[in-house]
């Protein structure tokens, strides 16, 4: 009997020791459109987890992704599911996703990545505080200064002043406040600028072909979700127009577009993967904070500087 007892005994504590071996984290990862900058966010978010022993390929992570390919009720739908999930913590690229989820927990933390700060996300209570499960990667505006200012260096007017382009959505706050921004730093630097909003998407390619009739010597890509999401659309309509593209993301520049100066889209979800890497391992976030981004450059498109014949200064690296 003594003997069948510490059978049953050591029978219970293998399953609970094979129990907890199987007990793996559970990560949500919201992604809220389809896109190949952010896809870059995404593989640099999983890679860093991977470099630290979560890899959902060896069956040491459990990744639960869901794309609303761009439509806001699906987002809503999506950030549900993925919270009955009871994930260990969810990842959110770009800001539209992590708007909406931290708008739907106060409790499982987020890991933002491409997206504003708090309070450029309007995410901060009315003391300024910022949400207390929010960590990840964010980005000031700072950077669209000298993002912006690189259009006097590379771009030739045909007229008196250089024509800029800009598209933007209303409804996207860091979009709204970049373009504040722009305006500003076109009235310093003597540019005329010429500003469209769009709803959508669907509307870009429309409103591109509106401003290359307004006679835009270049096109601003501005940090903007709907101008990532249709960046091909935007491509095609300046590529026919003449017009060269310059912007703040430097994933775009692959894309299409001429230059940049900003944030490494992969780099950006690397940091972010690191930080959750961090949180998984002591399950502790008390020590924590979401982080600005550490790591931006000049780059160049070579195929689009041959294009537009454009000489580009040294510091700038090319894409390939």
């Amino acid at each position: 009997m003594r003997i069948l007892v510490s059978l049953l005994i050591s029978a219970i504590i293998m399953i609970g020791c094979q129990s907890k071996k199987a007990e793996v984290p559970v990560i949500g990862f919201i992604d809220a459109f389809q896109d190949n900058t952010l896809q870059q966010a995404k593989q640099g978010f999983l890679d860093a987890l991977k470099k630290s022993g979560y890899d959902e390929a060896n069956g040491s992570l459990k990744l639960i992704y869901r794309n609303a390919q761009g439509d806001n009720i699906a987002l809503t739908q999506i950030t549900k599911y993925i919270l009955s999930q009871e994930p260990d913590l969810i990842a959110t690229c770009p800001t539209l996703s992590t708007i909406a989820t931290v708008q739907a927990t106060k409790t499982i933390p987020v890991f933002m990545m491409v997206a504003s700060t708090p309070s450029l996300m309007k995410l901060t209570d009315k003391n300024g505080n910022d949400p207390k499960n929010l960590f990840g990667v964010g980005e000031t505006l700072d950077y669209i200064d000298t993002s912006f200012g690189l259009i006097p260096t590379l771009i030739q007017p045909k007229g008196p002043k250089i024509k800029v382009g800009v598209i933007y959505n209303q409804a996207e706050p860091q979009s709204v406040d970049a373009l504040a921004d722009i305006k500003k730093l076109s009235a310093t630097a003597q540019l005329e600028l010429i500003a469209l909003p769009v709803n959508n998407s669907a509307d870009v390619s429309m409103v591109t072909k509106r401003l290359i009739a307004e006679g835009i010597d270049v096109f601003f890509a501005n940090p903007d979700n709907t101008v990532f999401a249709a960046f091909e659309s935007i491509v095609k309509n300046c590529d026919e127009g003449n017009i060269p593209i310059i912007t703040s993301e430097s994933g775009l520049v692959a894309r299409g577009a001429l230059a940049a100066y900003g944030a490494d889209i992969y780099q950006w979800g690397y940091q972010a993967g690191e930080q959750a890497a961090n949180y998984l391992k002591t399950g502790n976030s008390d020590s924590m904070h979401w982080e600005p981004v550490k790591i931006r450059k000049r780059v160049f498109n070579a195929k689009m500087a041959s294009k537009y014949k454009v000489n580009i200064p040294v510091g700038y690296t090319p894409m390939p």
